[in-house]
C-alpha cells in the first residue's frame, strides 16, 4: 500500500509535471545558465512543501529540496540542462529548427529532472501517510553536459550523509543500469605566440597555430600507447583568426580525456601536458593549461539497481495510443543503420536464449519491454557526473524508454520527441520506479545495509578524491559528454 500511495500521488500531479517538463524543454538552457529551468523546479518544490536551498555549493543553478526527518536519507538526482545547436520544432519527423543555431533538449534532461521531482512528490505523500522515519532530498544538478556539475557539488560535500541515491535517464530501451562509465578530464590548451606578417617577415613570428597542430600530432602518436579503453577527443576552438598572411599569435584547443578509472585519466593527462609543453618548446611559444572540469567513473550499485528493476517490472509498460505509435514508427524508420545499436549492446552479456529473445525485438518502433536484469553490466564509453555521487553513497540508475526505437542520443530526433506522449508516459514510468525503490528501502532497512556492503567491497579500500583541482570553478564551456 505504501508504493500505491506514492504512485497515486504521482498520477494526481501528472498535469503539473508535464507542464514543467514542456516548459523546461522550451527554455533549453545550457550548462550553468539554467536559471529559468531552476525557477520552474524550485517553485514546484516550494508549492509541494519542500524546504528549498538554492546556490548550492556556490553554484548559481544548483539547489536541493528536502522533506521529512531522520534516516534513511535518500537522494533523487535531477538534471535540466540542454545542448547547444540542437534547436528543433516538436513533433516533427524531419529536422527543422525553430531558431537556427539555438539550443535544444537533445538528451532529454527536461524529462530527467521532472521525473525525479515527480518521484519525490510521491514520496512526500508516502511519508505523510505512513509517518515513517526518512528524509528525501531532490538535488537540482546543473551542467551535466560538458560541465560535470555533480562533481563540483561532490567536491563541496553536497552528497555526503546520504544513505543512497537514485536517478534515471531517458533512452529508447528500459534497463536497470549495472555497468560503469568512463571518468574524464576536460582541459583547454591555450598557445601564445608572436604575430608577424607572414609574407614580409615570417621569421619574426612564432606561430601559436603551429604549436597547436604539433600538439595534436603528438597526441595522435600517443593514442597507440594508452590502454584500449581510453579515449582522447579534441576540438580546435580558436585558430587565431581568418588571415593566412598573418602568423597567428593565439590558438586554443579543447581536449576531453577519458578512461575507466580516475587515476588512468590522470596518467594520460600528464602525458598530454608534456606533449603540449613540447610543442610550445618546438615553436618558441607559450602554453597555458586550463583545467575545465572532470568527473569520476560510475560505481553502479547492483543491490539498488535490482530493486529499480523490480519496480520497473511491477509498474509495467505504459499503454500507447495509435497516434503515438505512428509517431514512433516515423522516427524509428528514419534513424538509419544505427537503429538497433542499443539492443545489441544490451544483449551482449546474456546467454544465447536470452540474447535471442532481446534481439527478437529488432524492427519494433517502441521497445515495450523491460530488459532482463544484467548482474554483470556493460561498460559505457560515455561519461556521467553521476559517477561522483556513486563514490559518496550507494547509487543506481535506470534507463527508461521515452524515445522511439533507435533514436540516437544528442540528436534533433530526441528534441522532437521531448514533448510527446512517449516522453510524458516514460517519465511517469521512471518516477514510479524510483519512488517504489525508495519505499522498498524505507520499508526494509536491510536493502541499504546490503548496498553499503556491496559498495565497500567494490571500492576495496579506495576512497573518493574529486578529480577537479582546487580553484577550478564551474563554467559553461565545451558541451561534451
Amino acid at each position: 500500500m505504501g508504493k500505491q500511495t506514492a504512485w497515486d500521488e504521482i498520477d494526481r500531479k501528472t498535469a503539473e509535471i508535464f507542464e514543467a517538463s514542456d516548459e523546461i524543454w522550451g527554455c533549453a538552457e545550457t550548462a550553468f545558465t539554467e536559471e529559468k529551468s531552476v525557477k520552474i523546479l524550485c517553485d514546484l518544490l516550494r508549492k509541494e512543501g519542500f524546504t528549498v536551498e538554492e546556490n548550492l555549493a556556490g553554484i548559481k543553478t544548483a539547489f536541493k529540496g528536502t522533506f521529512g526527518s531522520g534516516k534513511p536519507v535518500i537522494g533523487f538526482l535531477g538534471e535540466f540542462d540542454a545542448l547547444s545547436g540542437l534547436n528543433q520544432e516538436a513533433g516533427l519527423l524531419e529536422k527543422k529548427a525553430v531558431v537556427s543555431g539555438a539550443s535544444g533538449h537533445g538528451c532529454g534532461h527536461n524529462m530527467l529532472g521532472t521525473a525525479s521531482l515527480s518521484a519525490v512528490i510521491g514520496m512526500k505523500r508516502y511519508l505523510e501517510e505512513t509517518k515513517k522515519s526518512g528524509t528525501i532530498v531532490y538535488f537540482g544538478c546543473p551542467g551535466e553536459e560538458g560541465g560535470s556539475g555533480k562533481a563540483f557539488m561532490a567536491k563541496e560535500g553536497v552528497f555526503s550523509g546520504l544513505s543512497a541515491a537514485i536517478t534515471w535517464h531517458p533512452w529508447d530501451a528500459t534497463i536497470a543500469d549495472t555497468g560503469s562509465s568512463l571518468a574524464n578530464y576536460q582541459v583547454a590548451y591555450k598557445f601564445y605566440g608572436t604575430s608577424a606578417h607572414a609574407g614580409g617577415a615570417p621569421h619574426l613570428g612564432r606561430s601559436a597555430l603551429d604549436a597547436l597542430e604539433l600538439m595534436n600530432m603528438g597526441v595522435q602518436f600517443l593514442r597507440e600507447h594508452v590502454i584500449p579503453e581510453a579515449r582522447i577527443h579534441y576540438a580546435i576552438t580558436n585558430t587565431g583568426g581568418y588571415s593566412p598572411n598573418v602568423v597567428q599569435p593565439y590558438a586554443e584547443v579543447l581536449y576531453l580525456i577519458r578512461a575507466p578509472k580516475n587515476k588512468q585519466v590522470e596518467e594520460i593527462y600528464q602525458r598530454v601536458n608534456k606533449i603540449a609543453e613540447g610543442a610550445a618548446h618546438m615553436t618558441e611559444t607559450r602554453v597555458e593549461i586550463d583545467f575545465v572540469k572532470g568527473c569520476s567513473n560510475l560505481i553502479s550499485n547492483h543491490v539498488i539497481a535490482k530493486k529499480i528493476w523490480d519496480n520497473l517490472v511491477e509498474v509495467g509498460v505504459p499503454e500507447y495510443s495509435d497516434e503515438e505509435m505512428e509517431f514512433a514508427r516515423g522516427i524509428s524508420e528514419n534513424v538509419g543503420p544505427s537503429r538497433f545499436e542499443s539492443l545489441e549492446k544490451i544483449a551482449a552479456n546474456f546467454d544465447k536464449e536470452t540474447k535471442k529473445e532481446i534481439l527478437s525485438h529488432k524492427g519494433e518502433s517502441l521497445y515495450r519491454f523491460v530488459t532482463p536484469f544484467d548482474p554483470v553490466g556493460v561498460m559505457s564509453f560515455g561519461s556521467t557526473d553521476v559517477g561522483d555521487v556513486s563514490w559518496n553513497c550507494p547509487t543506481a540508475q535506470a534507463y527508461v524508454m521515452t524515445w522511439a526505437a533507435g533514436t540516437p542520443g544528442h540528436s534533433w530526433q530526441v528534441v522532437s520527441q521531448g514533448k510527446s506522449g512517449l516522453a510524458h508516459k516514460g517519465l511517469v514510468w521512471a518516477a514510479k520506479a524510483m519512488a517504489g525503490t525508495a519505499v522498498d528501502m524505507i520499508e526494509d532497512p536491510s536493502i541499504i545495509e546490503a548496498a553499503w556492503e556491496e559498495m565497500k567491497e567494490t571500492l576495496d579500500g579506495d576512497t573518493y578524491h574529486c578529480p577537479i583541482p582546487d580553484g577550478c570553478k564551474p563554467r559553461a564551456i565545451g558541451m561534451t559528454k
